[in-house]
């Protein structure tokens, strides 16, 4: 993922952590400064939903402006020598992954889940 805070920020003319500690206080969304700078100044690990929903409504945008998917490279190659991206399984092959059909557990055998 991308994050974009930032240049969310600009489009509303915030360009300090302190700013935009400021514009988040205006939707009632009250983080510590230490947490509006790691948002400022780091691609977070986690985002709680709420937080998420409390960033969005302060900075006038929708979660696809603050976070943009990029595809994962693989160092495995495939049988056409292109590299796949992570869940990648092929060009439109439409495959599904197969359960294992093992004994398992006690030889306890499951269904498979409905598609």
């Amino acid at each position: 993922m991308k994050w974009n805070l930032r240049w969310v920020a600009a489009r509303r003319d915030i360009w300090r952590p302190s700013q935009l500690k400021m514009a988040f206080e205006e939707v009632r969304f009250t983080p510590s400064l230490s947490k509006v700078a790691a948002l400022w100044s780091n691609k977070p690990v986690t985002v709680r939903l709420d937080d998420l929903d409390m960033i969005c409504a302060a900075l006038q945008c929708t979660v696809e402006d603050l976070m943009v998917a990029e595809p994962v490279a693989v160092e495995v190659t495939g049988q056409d020598g292109w590299r796949r991206a992570v869940g990648e399984s092929g060009a439109g092959s439409g495959e599904q992954p197969v359960p294992k059909q093992s004994g398992g557990r006690g030889g306890i055998r499951r269904s498979s889940p409905p598609n």
